[in-house]
């Protein structure tokens, strides 16, 4: 018996799907590994992530995350921004 393939609410989105990311930089501008439930967020849309980085920032900055690029599949959107005043 050959069952389809699982409902889009039932898998991970992919890529192509969500073609929106952050690179979490350091201070020297590496980028930066953080624990879930920020790491390797991607999204549908530039003002999900937006929304996200938004609400997030504060948890990012205590994991070492300086600053910020945005990117659309490999294409940098814009960025480095820094998370600090």
């Amino acid at each position: 018996m050959i069952l389809p393939d699982q409902p889009p609410t039932f898998r991970q989105p992919t890529p192509a799907e969500r073609p929106w990311w952050w690179r979490l930089e350091g201070a020297g501008g590496a980028e930066v590994e953080v624990s879930a439930p920020h790491a390797g967020q991607r999204f549908a849309n530039q003002a999900d992530a937006e929304s996200w980085v938004g609400e997030c920032w504060p948890a990012l900055a205590e994991e070492g995350v300086e600053s910020v690029t945005l990117f659309e599949h490999e294409r940098i959107v814009y960025g480095p921004m820094s998370l600090h005043a």
